[in-house]
């Protein structure tokens, strides 16, 4: 079992389900060829994907495109079903910035034969989080600005405004087809810019007013 680690806060909150969204940016989407979505995309990750920053990414070696992926997260702190655009907001508690790290040869090739994208998304250390920040600490604009660089060069760089969906839609539209519980974890997209990474690169991914990520990538 995983726990989450909060700014300025020492409770212990087990982390739960992850939820991600996929192309919630319509950059990012045209960039992978992809038509930009009427509704959210969903997919799951498990908790035993977590490390932390400081921790490193392995480059499995069934796969020779691994890609980063730079994402605000949303921390559910209380249970919510069916949830109404007030009780969306008030579900959730929290933000982290995230890394989904995506094995883009694998998922292209299960999209080819219409297969779900399981493994190409779940693998060990394929979601990176910083610290939750709570939003009794920090209330999110709505535009801050979402980055990533790997070895010093700027790849991802965008603001979370340009999502297509927002955190309160989100949860909204997810609610009302599963249960979110507290701890559950919410990966919202990621920005254009998505690219391979390599053994002995050096990942930072940063979320104003937010947090900042270090990873390194290496194989097993």
């Amino acid at each position: 079992m995983k726990y989450l680690k909060f700014k300025n806060n020492s409770e212990e909150v087990a982390i739960g389900k992850m939820v991600c969204i996929g192309r919630n940016y319509a950059a990012h989407a045209k960039e992978l060829g992809n038509e930009v979505p009427e509704f959210p995309i969903i997919f799951l990750k498990p908790a035993s994907n977590v490390i932390f920053s400081g921790e490193s990414v392995i480059h499995p070696k069934y796969s020779n495109e691994l890609h980063h992926e730079v994402e605000l997260v949303l921390y559910i702190g209380e249970d919510v079903k069916n949830a109404t655009d007030e009780e969306a907001e008030k579900a959730i508690h929290g933000y982290t910035i995230g890394l989904d790290m995506t094995l883009r040869d694998l998922q292209n090739e299960f999209r080819k034969k219409g297969d779900p994208w399981t493994l190409a998304k779940c693998f060990d250390t394929a979601a990176v989080l910083g610290e939750v920040v709570l939003k009794k600490d920090y209330s999110l604009k709505g535009s801050e600005k979402i980055s990533l660089s790997v070895n010093g060069t700027v790849r991802q760089n965008s603001s979370i405004a340009n999502m297509i969906f927002s955190p309160v839609e989100i949860v909204k539209y997810i609610s009302q087809r599963m249960t979110l519980e507290k701890g559950d974890l919410i990966f919202t997209g990621t920005p254009e810019g998505v690219s391979k990474v390599v053994p002995g690169d050096k990942i930072q991914a940063e979320l104003e007013n937010i947090g900042t990520i270090l990873t390194q990538v290496k194989f097993a």
